[in-house]
C-alpha cells in the first residue's frame, strides 16, 4: 500500500524506506512572490486558483499559495501559519511597526525593508525592560490554527508543519538595537547583548508554548528563523556565535521541541558551513535552505558524505543565481545533480532555497516542479539524465561552479 506523504516524510527522516524524496513550498520563507504568483495563474488557466494573492509574509510579499497549485505541483507540505498581531500602520511612510517595535518601509511595492532600530541609542538593561515588548500571550496570533491543523491531519495524509514565528534571536536583536551597534554590544558589551538575547528568546519561548499547545498534537515539523551567513562568509565568527547566540539557539530549540514531538528544521541564509555541527548540537534536525550559490554550500556531494548522519538537507535548489536564467536542461541538471547527491537513503526535502521572485521566469518554475515529479522516487538513479547534459557540467566545471 502506497504511502501518505506524511509517512513518506517520516521514513525519510529516519533515513529508511522512504518512496520518494519529499517535495515543499508555501512557507513564509519559501512561497511564491507575489507578482510571479499571478504569472503562474495566468500559465495554468487549467489550475483553478481560487486564493486571489492573500499576503503571506508582507515584508518579502510572498502569498498563501492555493490549495489547487499545491496539489497541482504535488507539494506534501500544508504549513500552519501564525496570524499577524500587534502591527501598527506607520503615519510618516509607506509601512509598518512589527510586534518587536521595529518599523518597516515599503520599497516600490516589491517588499518591505527594515527602516530604523528602537533600541538604538539604548544605554542600559533598565532601556531594555522599558522597550514595548510584544504580548507573548495573545490569543490572536494562534486563533483559528488547532482546527485548522485538526482538519488536516484527520482528513488528509500531508506533512503538516508549524511555520515559522517570524522572529529568531539573533536577527531580532540586529533589527531592535541595530546591527552595527549590536555586533559591536556582543564584544565590548556583552552584558546588554545577552540581556536583549535572553529577553528575546524567552518571549519566543513562550510564545511557543503557546503555539504547541494550539498544534501541537498535529504538527510533524516546526520551522524557526536566524540567518547567520551572507553570500561569501559568517555575519560572526564561530567563536563569537557559540559563546553568544548558540545558548539561545539551543534553548528556544530544545523548548519546542520539549513542548511537541517535531523536527525541528533551521532556517540560516548564508555560508553557514563552519557552524553545520553547532546547529547540529542545538536541536536543529534539518538544515535549510542549503544556499548552493553561497561559499562552501555548492558541493552537495560533500555535504551529505560529511553531515547526511546527523541533520536532514531542504532546499537546495538555487532561485538567485540559476533558476531566473536556467535553460530547460540546466535546470533538468540542477535537480538531478542535487537529488543524486543529496537524496539517497532519505534525509533530504526538495524546495526552492527560498522564495520563489519575479525574476524567475514561469515557465522554469513549472518546469522544476515537473521534473521533480519525474526525478523523485526511490531508488535514486539519475546517472543517465547527468549524463545526458554533461555538455553542461563542462562547462559549468570550466568557469569553476562544479
Amino acid at each position: 500500500m502506497a504511502m501518505t506523504p506524511r509517512e513518506n516524510f517520516e521514513a525519510a527522516m529516519a533515513r529508511s524506506g522512504a518512496e520518494w524524496v519529499p517535495l515543499d513550498m508555501g512557507k513564509h520563507i519559501g512561497s511564491i512572490h507575489k507578482q510571479h504568483y499571478a504569472d503562474l495563474k495566468a500559465h495554468l488557466p487549467g489550475v483553478e486558483m481560487v486564493n486571489e494573492g492573500k499576503i503571506l509574509d508582507r515584508m518579502a510579499q510572498t502569498v498563501v499559495p492555493d490549495e489547487a497549485l499545491l496539489e497541482f505541483l504535488g507539494v506534501d507540505f500544508r504549513w500552519l501559519v501564525p496570524n499577524w498581531v500587534q502591527v501598527t500602520e506607520r503615519d510618516d511612510a509607506d509601512g509598518y511597526i512589527d510586534m518587536w517595535g521595529v518599523p518597516y518601509k515599503g520599497a516600490d511595492g516589491d517588499h518591505f525593508a527594515v527602516d530604523g532600530a528602537p533600541l538604538k541609542n539604548a544605554e542600559s538593561i533598565e532601556d531594555i525592560e522599558a522597550h514595548h515588548w510584544p504580548d507573548s500571550e495573545d490569543p490572536d496570533q494562534f486563533d483559528g490554527l488547532a482546527e485548522r491543523a485538526k482538519d488536516l491531519f484527520e482528513n488528509t495524509g500531508y506533512v503538516i508543519g508549524a511555520d515559522a514565528i517570524k522572529a529568531g534571536p539573533l536577527m531580532s536583536c540586529l533589527q531592535i538595537r541595530g546591527y552595527e551597534q549590536f555586533f559591536v554590544d556582543m564584544v565590548v558589551n556583552p552584558e546588554f547583548s545577552d540581556a536583549l538575547m535572553t529577553k528575546v528568546t524567552d518571549l519566543l519561548c513562550r510564545m511557543w508554548t503557546r503555539y504547541m499547545e494550539a498544534v501541537g498534537p498535529y504538527v510533524q515539523i516546526a520551522y524557526v528563523t536566524d540567518d547567520l551567513g551572507t553570500q561569501t562568509s559568517l555575519l560572526l565568527s564561530p567563536k563569537l556565535y557559540r559563546k553568544r547566540v548558540k545558548p539561545f539557539h539551543t534553548k528556544l530549540h530544545q523548548h519546542i521541541k520539549s513542548c511537541a514531538n517535531v523536527k525541528l528544521m533551521m532556517h540560516t541564509d548564508g555560508a553557514v558551513l563552519p557552524l553545520i555541527d553547532d546547529l547540529v548540537e542545538t536541536g536543529a534536525d534539518i538544515l535549510n535552505p542549503v544556499q548552493t550559490s553561497t561559499a562552501g554550500m555548492d558541493d552537495t556531494a560533500v555535504l551529505k558524505e560529511k553531515f547526511g548522519d546527523q541533520i536532514a538537507f531542504h532546499g537546495a535548489m538555487d532561485v538567485q543565481q540559476m533558476m531566473p536564467g536556467a535553460t530547460p536542461d540546466e535546470l533538468r541538471w540542477e535537480v538531478a545533480r542535487r537529488m543524486k547527491d543529496l537524496a539517497p537513503d532519505g534525509g533530504y526535502i526538495i524546495a526552492p532555497c527560498h522564495n520563489i521572485g519575479h525574476d524567475i521566469p514561469p515557465e522554469n518554475t513549472i518546469a522544476f516542479f515537473e521534473m521533480v515529479g519525474k526525478m523523485r522516487c526511490y531508488p535514486i538513479a539519475l546517472d543517465d539524465v547527468l549524463e545526458s547534459n554533461a555538455s553542461y557540467f563542462d562547462r559549468l566545471k570550466r568557469e569553476g561552479g562544479a
